[in-house]
């Protein structure tokens, strides 16, 4: 069987919001994947953290590790015992108007029994040519439970995300 992906949810913000769930996931599939197009309401700053939670969890049962590079340094970070996953930047409001961060997540055994795995990569963009404002970031998670993922809540760390942003999650079947 070859692999197949299929679009089970979308969200496109009608007005600035601090998160967007998609519930109901089916366990049919192997693997899911989250793109995304985010701009942040966060003013002060160029980029504002994009977070995730599985099935409504706030215990400290994540930990993560990211890489993220701009035009002046490289650095990394990591951290364990989590109540949510850092996976992302959005683009915020003091970096270039109507310019979006994008990004993926990828979720690989969603439905499994085994502690659940997440990678992803996020760019923000911001055309004013200061140094330090655009961002690049690669990371790896891992969510210690065994549960299967039924909802995954995407969350803007410090302001709502702003209108116009948008969410798309993919289920993928693995032969």
């Amino acid at each position: 069987m070859p692999t197949t992906m299929k679009l089970i949810g979308k969200q496109t913000l009608g007005s600035a919001a601090a998160s967007v769930t998609f519930s109901s996931i089916p366990s049919t599939y192997t693997d899911l994947l989250i793109t995304y197009s985010a701009r942040s309401i966060r003013s002060g700053q160029p980029a504002d953290n994009i977070n995730i939670r599985f099935n409504g969890s706030s215990a400290t049962n994540y930990s993560f590790r990211y890489l993220e590079g701009n035009s002046a340094a490289v650095s990394s970070f990591n951290g364990s015992a989590q109540a949510q996953l850092i996976v992302g930047y959005s683009t915020a409001a003091t970096a270039t108007a109507s310019t979006f961060a994008s990004g993926e997540i990828y979720i690989p055994n969603y439905a499994g029994s085994t502690a659940k795995s997440v990678s992803s990569t996020s760019v923000t963009e911001h055309n004013g040519g200061a140094a330090g404002n655009a961002f690049i970031l690669a990371f790896a998670g891992l969510w210690s439970l065994t549960s299967a993922i039924t909802s995954v809540e995407v969350i803007s760390q410090v302001a709502n995300f702003a209108a116009d942003s948008s969410f798309y999650l993919y289920a993928i079947s693995r032969a």
